[in-house]
């Protein structure tokens, strides 16, 4: 691996026995800071979607981008389909990663990775909906600094790309954690009260959380407090 990319990868990788913290669906400057003052190393910045929760326009994303203080990284997610259009996406929102919910075939990954900025970091999002997440995620390694395992179903009649609250096969996602030379991000119904037994369970570099945090839809300062106590405890 040239340094580049091991560079990026190494920006994804938390010290040695520690699990860093995304707080996605950030819609405004009141949950950034909450996000930042609980401890959170990213915020999740979501773009246009089929479905789900947290989108906002991409000037709110580009000006929360810009709000966001060194140590705690916005990321965008995006939907779009092509690697020109998630390139296009990154450079209008200003971010620093890229979150891509839509599965890309692998020459679409390896393109996407050419088309970047050289320090912004790919994240590749894998649905665990069967055995075949494993290959899935083996074949996008190559060209992703990260694979974010998620719940949802891509190829629904309305995609669901995240955000579903549900649980996945954690089993599964450990293998596949295990497979990968890359961090590996969990996501996917995570909330106060479960999520340190998914960081026992499935050995993640990161954990993601969205709507565990929101049973109203705003974010809920005490259940964040909760869940980055759980985290810091496990």
């Amino acid at each position: 691996m040239s340094p580049e990319p091991a560079a990026r990868r190494a920006r994804l990788l938390p010290p040695t026995g520690r699990c860093w913290v995304k707080v996605c669906c950030v819609t405004n400057a009141a949950e950034l800071q909450a996000a930042v003052d609980a401890g959170a190393q990213a915020v999740g910045l979501v773009g246009e979607m089929p479905s789900g929760p947290g989108v906002i326009s991409d000037d709110a994303i580009r000006a929360l981008a810009a709000a966001a203080p060194t140590g705690c990284a916005p990321i965008l997610l995006t939907s779009r389909p092509t690697p020109e259009g998630i390139a296009e996406h990154v450079r209008a929102t200003g971010v620093s990663a890229v979150q891509v919910c839509r599965p890309l075939n692998p020459d679409h990954a390896a393109r996407l990775r050419e088309l970047l900025p050289p320090e912004v970091p790919a994240i590749h999002v894998v649905f665990v909906d069967g055995a075949e997440a494993e290959s899935e995620a083996l074949a996008l390694e190559p060209f992703a600094d990260a694979v974010l395992l998620d719940s949802g179903s891509p190829s629904a009649a309305v995609p669901r790309l995240g955000g579903t609250g549900a649980v996945h096969d954690w089993a599964l996602s450990r293998r596949i954690r295990a497979a990968l030379a890359c961090p590996t991000i969990l996501a996917g119904g995570l909330r106060p009260g479960n999520v340190g037994q998914a960081i026992r369970a499935v050995g993640p570099a990161w954990v993601d959380v969205c709507s565990g945090l929101r049973p109203g839809g705003a974010l809920d300062l005490g259940l964040l407090a909760d869940f980055m106590r759980e985290v810091q405890a496990r």
